[in-house]
């Protein structure tokens, strides 16, 4: 595993759409452990492909210590209610902004060995599933959010 470097907000390549994932490699299996390591150092909760330089459809997300979710081309199947909760992004550190993200959704993505799942989460998770699936379409979080201000420490 390798932690990499994680792209600021000003990069193009953050506003591109990212390629669907053909077959799990070796190189994709590297992709997730590498996001994985780098999201933790980063103290953050998810990371998509793209803020690490590739644009592939790939995700991590990890909301509770301990249970990570990585997401081959995930789509959001359903989502239900509205939360309005603050947000910040390891791509544009110090800043921090409202949102409104769905309460709960339904995603459908591939796993690190080929299988289709569906995931069904709600509150946080489902608004970190919401963040990280908009970057894989070359949304930002601030391109939503209200109230953007510097982040207290």
């Amino acid at each position: 595993m390798a932690k990499r470097n994680i792209l600021l907000k000003d990069n193009p390549a953050l506003r591109m759409i990212s390629r669907p994932v053909r077959e799990i490699t070796p190189r994709i299996r590297t992709l997730l452990d590498d996001m994985t390591e780098t999201m933790r150092a980063a103290e953050g909760v998810g990371l998509a492909a793209p803020q690490v330089g590739v644009l592939r459809r790939v995700v991590v997300v990890e909301t509770e210590p301990g249970t990570v979710y990585e997401l081959i081309n995930p789509e959001i199947l359903e989502s239900e209610g509205d939360q309005y909760n603050l947000e910040g992004c390891l791509s544009a550190p110090g800043e921090m902004g409202y949102t409104h993200r769905p309460m709960s959704v339904r995603v459908r993505a591939m796993d690190r060995t080929g299988a289709i799942r569906d995931y069904s989460v709600s509150g946080f998770t489902a608004q970190a599933f919401c963040h990280e699936i908009d970057h894989l379409d070359g949304i930002l979080y601030l391109d939503k959010a209200d109230m953007v201000e510097p982040e207290e420490r």
